[in-house]
């Protein structure tokens, strides 16, 4: 019985180690990049601050929603030197926000892509929506394919944690155990809930937005809707689904060249149109240029060149 006891006691003493061991690693983790995430003061004091992330001399990403004005804009780092910043660009479409500021001082953090992320790996997520730094410990939960948000916007990669993230933690990042940030949260894409905004997309927004302020989006002019297309129409053109135009913006790329609200937009390019999403995909990158556009008119299949228009 003693030397059951002693084994026991061995075992009991090896997990507290190992516990105490993992314990250290995450607030040594937390020591070092907290570093890295800043106070940023551009709300009205009572819906309190948010949180920002150096991303390198003299930048800071954070999340657009928490950015109400863009003048009197603060970061306070985390010794406590307050500066003032300037907006570079916002993205609602991806719930980004770059600013300029002073970070002299202040550590950039190392944001890490996904690979070899998995399912179940333990993240932080950190926040300054104060003085001091703040963090929650989860998993990842969901880890998925590229998806079209509102606005337009699109993730790389759908990242989700179970890391509890209240109010002035959008704008911190995710970070991994080896004090790398997987990405920035967010609760402003997804209603009721949040989501981690990943390193490439933060990368492709951060760039494009310190470029040129903006990110420039093809668009039409256009509002649609998805709509099964007639039986002859359909086994004519192989297509079962199109986008019927609700909607045409005046002096807009599609009033140019002559499409009509009732026009069933089916391709562009020969790529399919079926969803608001499909078409917002097909023009992302296809800017001042020149399309064809096959579309369903009173019955009758045409094409229909349009020049794309550019629009943030």
């Amino acid at each position: 019985m003693g030397g059951a006891i002693a084994h026991l006691y061995v075992q009991v003493m090896s997990a507290a180690q190992s516990v105490l061991g993992v314990s250290e690693a995450v607030a040594q983790v937390v020591e070092q990049a907290q570093k890295s995430v800043v106070r940023v003061q551009a709300r009205h004091s009572h819906r309190g601050d948010t949180t920002g992330i150096v991303w390198s001399d003299g930048v800071v990403v954070t999340a657009s929603h928490g950015i109400e004005r863009d003048e009197r804009i603060g970061v306070i780092d985390d010794a406590g030197k307050q500066v003032e910043a300037t907006l570079a660009g916002r993205d609602d479409g991806t719930d980004l926000a770059v600013l300029r500021a002073d970070t002299s001082g202040a550590t950039p953090l190392v944001f890490a892509e996904l690979e070899g992320v998995k399912v179940g790996h333990l993240v932080l997520a950190l926040a300054r929506p104060g003085r001091t730094v703040r963090a929650t410990l989860g998993i990842v939960s969901v880890l998925g394919d590229g998806v079209r948000l509102g606005h337009g916007g699109k993730v790389d990669r759908f990242l989700q944690s179970d890391a509890d993230t209240p109010r002035g933690f959008s704008g911190g990042p995710l970070v991994d155990l080896q004090g790398r940030a997987l990405g920035v949260n967010t609760s402003g894409l997804l209603r009721g809930g949040a989501l981690t905004v990943p390193t490439t997309t933060v990368r492709r927004v951060t760039e494009e937005l310190l470029s040129h302020g903006r990110i420039r989006r093809g668009y039409l002019g256009v509002g649609v809707h998805p709509v099964r297309l007639p039986p002859g129409v359909e086994a004519q053109i192989g297509k079962r689904m199109g986008a019927l135009i609700v909607a045409v913006e005046n002096a807009s790329p599609a009033e140019r060249a002559r499409l009509y609200m009732g026009d069933v937009l089916v391709s562009i390019d020969g790529h399919a149109v079926a969803t608001p999403g499909d078409l917002a995909v097909l023009l992302e990158e296809r800017i001042g240029v020149e399309v064809e556009a096959t579309i369903v008119r009173a019955g009758k299949v045409e094409v229909v060149k349009v020049t794309t228009g550019q629009r943030a």
